[in-house]
């Protein structure tokens, strides 16, 4: 099983191209809830897909479970082992 780092994890850029629909939607949302960035968005949504599709590193649900609270990661108390 992995370990979750108690340090702020790597970060990837990627790149993508969305329906411009879906982008609205996006844009409009994070307009109307200015605690959220498509950034914290994004996250969320790709671990939230990836948890509820089988996904079993704790790394997964943490990522998800941190951009719904708005915990940072870098802060938050590791797990008991």
């Amino acid at each position: 099983m992995s370990q979750i780092p108690d340090h702020a994890p790597r970060t990837v850029s990627v790149e993508n191209q969305f329906p411009e629909d879906l982008y609205d939607a996006m844009r409009d949302f994070v307009r109307r809830h200015p605690q959220w960035d498509q950034y914290r968005l994004m996250q969320a949504a790709l671990a939230g897909f990836l948890f509820q599709h089988g996904a079993t590193d704790r790394a997964v649900a943490r990522h998800y479970l941190d951009g719904l609270f708005r915990r940072d990661p870098a802060t938050s108390v590791p797990p008991r082992p």
